[in-house]
């Protein structure tokens, strides 16, 4: 296993991060206790929820991938050998906290109390904001709309923070779905104001939608906050078993169609082809090509990959001893010139 420093800190997480938000939904307790002890033999240490697991969210299931992982740790003990994030929702469901839930005063610390307890544990190493309150486009969404909605001011945000630090319940902080201007603007009041700092930046990232390249992969590199890619598979379009419109009873695009329209666009499927061609020319796993392409990044700290079968897992975990040459490069950088970012 590789392992990279979390942000500027001392801190070595491992270059593949354990997912977890279909623990709840596609996935029973007893599946996700296999992946985690699998996973920590492999030396995957860092591992990534929300309070909003299981996916899709829903009332039903609201907190409940959290519950498995504080099962897990309260019957092996283990809560010593993994390096925890999780991640406070902003303004959604009206079933969390009212929806109008924001990243200060009450909601705040009801957010993260209950994660702990929730996770039966004193503390979360990596706490992170799962989106911006204020209006931005994450998750797929384009033609940005400026609004001047009620989202708390930065420097509130980071003062909140920083008393939970000091209570020792959260060790390190992090972003989600954020902009260059967001991670910027975090950035310089931690300078400023000798507050908390900001670890890492948990945005999608695949061969299907690269666009963080465009202005946070230079975020990330100068600053030393680094990127934690989600969705390298695209929930499953970069392994292939979607191709020909297949889709394998029990994956995702079976159970969940109408919820994952976000990789359904018009060029999905000529681009993963194209990537899946080049996965057989030079005789490599599908999976492994995408997830590894991800991992060698500059900018990035952390793959988060996630599996419903422990085939997946193993293949996924595997994918760091992968080595892609220049020619696979190259040819990668091909596709995407010809279909950039289809999906993002």
């Amino acid at each position: 296993m590789n392992y990279k420093n979390l942000g500027n800190t001392d801190l070595k997480v491992s270059t593949i991060c354990l997912g977890t938000m279909t623990w709840g939904e596609q996935n029973t307790q007893a599946e996700a206790f296999e992946q985690m002890n699998f996973a920590l033999e492999e030396g995957v240490n860092f591992w990534d929820t929300a309070e909003l697991y299981a996916v899709p969210p829903r009332k039903e299931t609201y907190g409940d991938t959290e519950k498995i992982i504080g099962n897990w740790f309260d019957q092996t003990k283990n809560r010593d050998k993994v390096i925890l994030a999780t991640k406070v929702a902003g303004p959604s469901r009206d079933y969390l906290r009212g929806g109008e839930n924001s990243f200060t005063g009450s909601n705040l610390k009801s957010a993260l109390d209950n994660s702990l307890k929730r996770l039966k544990t004193d503390y979360i190493d990596l706490y992170q904001l799962h989106w911006p309150e204020r209006n931005v486009n994450n998750f797929g969404r384009l033609g940005y709309v400026h609004k001047e909605n009620e989202w708390n001011q930065f420097e509130e945000v980071l003062f909140e923070l920083d008393s939970y630090i000091r209570q020792g319940k959260i060790r390190y902080v992090g972003l989600s779905n954020e902009t260059p201007w967001g991670a910027l603007n975090y950035l310089q009041l931690s300078k400023d104001k000798n507050l908390p700092r900001m670890m890492s930046i948990q945005n999608p990232y695949s061969l299907l939608n690269r666009s963080y390249e465009v202005g946070l992969a230079e975020v990330s590199v100068r600053e030393q906050i680094g990127c934690l890619a989600y969705s390298p598979l695209a929930s499953g379009y970069l392994s292939g078993k979607y191709r020909n419109k297949k889709f394998p009873k029990g994956s995702r695009m079976e159970r969940d169609y109408d919820f994952w329209t976000r990789y359904r666009k018009p060029n999905t499927e000529d681009a993963v082809d194209l990537y899946y061609k080049i996965s057989e020319k030079f005789d490599l796993n599908m999976s492994q090509m995408s997830i590894k392409f991800c991992e060698i990044q500059d900018f990035m700290t952390s793959v988060i990959i996630g599996a419903t079968t422990m085939e997946q897992l193993k293949t996924n975990i595997e994918s760091v001893n992968v080595n892609l040459s220049d020619e696979v490069i190259k040819e990668i950088n091909a596709v995407q010139k010809i279909y950039p970012n289809p999906c993002p």
